[in-house]
């Protein structure tokens, strides 16, 4: 009977998936990248992980960019000054913007799954800070991928 116990509950270990991580974004007034900042500006993480965004400074909140966020997922949007907590299961890019701060350049990329940053395709609408802002992101996290 024990060795019946034994061997069920190992099959049950085995059949459950991996604990999904959770990755932590500050929301800040600034820091030695410039002002108006997510910290990190650059997640990557696997499907099924959770991204809390922390109200580290008031005046933020963290919502998707319309239109940067991979084909049949969910967008999201937390209240200013409120924590956020999401949890991304459709591989791809999500593009984060503080709504306020958006004209600013108040953004961050999160890449679920593998493909490159170099196949990321930002919408063509945005305001310039947050273009420049993407594009500095997209350029660093391609260059961390060669080293």
């Amino acid at each position: 009977m024990r060795r019946l116990f034994l061997a069920l509950a190992c099959a049950a270990l085995a059949a459950c998936p991996a604990l999904a991580d959770t990755h932590y974004v500050k929301m800040l007034n600034g820091n030695a990248s410039g002002a108006m900042v997510f910290e990190p500006a650059y997640l990557e993480i696997a499907p099924g992980d959770t991204v809390k965004f922390l109200a580290t400074q008031i005046g933020h909140n963290a919502a998707t960019v319309d239109g940067f966020l991979p084909a049949g997922a969910k967008p999201f949007k937390g209240r200013i000054d409120q924590e956020i907590e999401v949890t991304l299961t459709k591989p791809g890019f999500y593009g984060v913007k503080c709504t306020p701060h958006f004209d600013m350049g108040m953004v961050m990329l999160i890449q679920v799954g593998k493909e490159a940053p170099s196949a990321v395709i930002a919408p063509q609408n945005m305001p310039a800070g947050a273009a420049k802002r993407f594009g500095e992101i997209v350029d660093r996290a391609q260059k961390e991928r060669t080293q």
